[in-house]
C-alpha cells in the first residue's frame, strides 16, 4: 500500500467514528425533567401527563423532584445542568416571574439562563371561602373584609406562590390589606383546613379539586384570576367581571431547558409538545386538572409570555413592597 493510500484510510477510519456520534439519534438515553417542587402537586398532574405523551417522539422521560425555596432549588439545579436536552425542567409563575423578582439573590436568570421550549397550561387563583361565611359573590366578600378591619386571614399553598402573590394583589387593589397571610406546605394543607372550618377564606389554585369541591358545595368559590373564564368551570366569573379591574394573575406550567441547548433539539422538544397538545386524551387531562391548555405554543411564543408576565408583575411586586429573603 502506498504511503498515501495508507493515511488516506487511517484519517477516514478515524474520522468515522466522530461522525457516527455526531449523527447519532437524540435522544438515545432518558431524558430528565426537574419538577421543583415535592411530589403530587398542582405542578405534577401538568408534569406527569406531558411525559408520557410525548414518549412515542421523546422517549422515557423521568420526572426528578426537586423541591425547595419555593422552587428556587430545583430551577437552579436545571439551569446548571448540560445544555444538551437531557435535562429540562417545569418552570412556572413561581420559579420565572416572582422568585426573580421578590428574592435579593438568586442563582439564575430565568431569561438569560432558560432556553422557552413551550407553554403547556395556564390555570388560576380562585378566592375560596367556607360556606358558614354565607357570601357568595365578591361584591360582598369585599363589604365584609372592610367592615372586619384586622379580623380576617387568608390561607395560600406558600409564600411566594402564585396563589399568595395573587391574594396580595387582590388587597391592594380592594383596600384590603390588613387580611393577613397565612402561608402553609403546600395547596392540600391550605384546602384541607378550608374544608375543615380551621380557615375560612383561601387563596388557591385552580385544580380539579377544587373545582370538584365547589361542585359539591364544600366550598364556595368566587371568582378566578385568569383574564378569561375556566372551560372547566365557566359559570365561575373572573375577577375583572366580578368587579376587580386588574385582577389577572395567572399560573402557568412550561418546557424549558438549559440556555444555549442545541436548537434542533429544542425544536424538537416544542414538536413533541405541539403535538401532544393535539391529544384530545391529553387536553382532556388538563382540563380535569383545572387547567387551560396552550394549544398554539412555539418557543416564540413562550418566550414572549414569560417577557410579559414579568414586565407586568415587576410593578405590582414592588408596589405591594413584597421580599422574599
Amino acid at each position: 500500500m502506498r504511503r498515501r493510500e495508507f493515511i488516506g484510510g487511517a484519517g477516514a477510519s478515524l474520522a468515522a467514528p466522530a461522525i457516527a456520534r455526531a449523527q447519532s439519534p437524540w435522544p438515545d438515553r432518558p431524558i430528565r425533567l426537574v419538577v421543583p417542587w415535592a411530589p403530587g402537586g398542582v405542578n405534577d398532574a401538568a408534569a406527569r401527563p406531558w411525559a408520557e405523551t410525548v414518549r412515542a417522539t421523546l422517549g422515557t422521560v423521568t420526572i426528578d423532584n426537586i423541591g425547595g425555596a419555593g422552587g428556587v432549588v430545583g430551577a437552579t439545579a436545571a439551569a446548571r445542568a448540560s445544555p444538551d436536552g437531557y435535562t429540562l425542567l417545569l418552570g412556572g409563575g413561581a420559579t420565572h416571574i416572582v422568585n426573580p423578582v421578590a428574592l435579593a439573590r438568586i442563582g439564575y436568570d430565568p431569561l438569560r439562563d432558560f432556553d422557552a421550549a413551550a407553554i403547556l397550561s395556564i390555570s388560576g387563583v380562585a378566592i375560596a371561602l367556607h360556606p358558614s361565611l354565607g357570601i357568595s359573590t365578591l361584591k360582598d366578600f369585599i363589604a365584609y373584609a372592610k367592615a372586619n378591619p384586622g379580623k380576617l386571614s387568608y390561607g395560600t399553598p406558600g409564600v411566594g406562590s402564585t396563589a399568595h402573590m395573587a391574594g396580595e394583589m387582590f388587597k391592594f387593589l380592594t383596600g384590603t390589606q390588613d387580611i393577613v397571610h397565612v402561608a402553609y406546605r403546600g395547596g392540600g394543607p391550605a384546602l384541607n383546613d378550608l374544608i375543615g372550618g380551621q380557615i375560612t377564606i383561601a387563596a388557591l389554585n385552580t385544580t380539579g379539586q377544587i373545582l370538584q369541591l365547589a361542585e359539591t358545595g364544600k366550598i364556595v368559590l368566587l371568582c378566578v384570576s385568569t383574564p378569561r373564564r375556566l372551560s372547566s368551570l365557566p359559570d365561575l366569573p373572573t375577577g375583572e367581571e366580578a368587579g376587580v379591574p386588574g385582577f389577572v394573575a395567572m399560573n402557568f406550567a412550561g418546557i424549558f431547558a438549559p440556555a444555549k441547548t442545541p436548537p434542533a433539539r429544542l425544536a424538537k422538544i416544542a414538536e413533541a409538545t405541539r403535538a401532544a397538545m393535539q391529544e384530545p386524551a391529553y387536553l382532556k387531562i388538563l382540563a380535569a386538572a383545572g387547567f387551560e391548555a396552550s394549544t398554539d405554543t412555539t418557543p416564540e411564543k413562550a418566550t414572549r409570555f414569560v417577557t410579559e408576565e414579568i414586565a407586568r408583575w415587576t410593578p405590582v411586586i414592588k408596589a405591594i413592597g413584597f421580599r422574599l429573603e
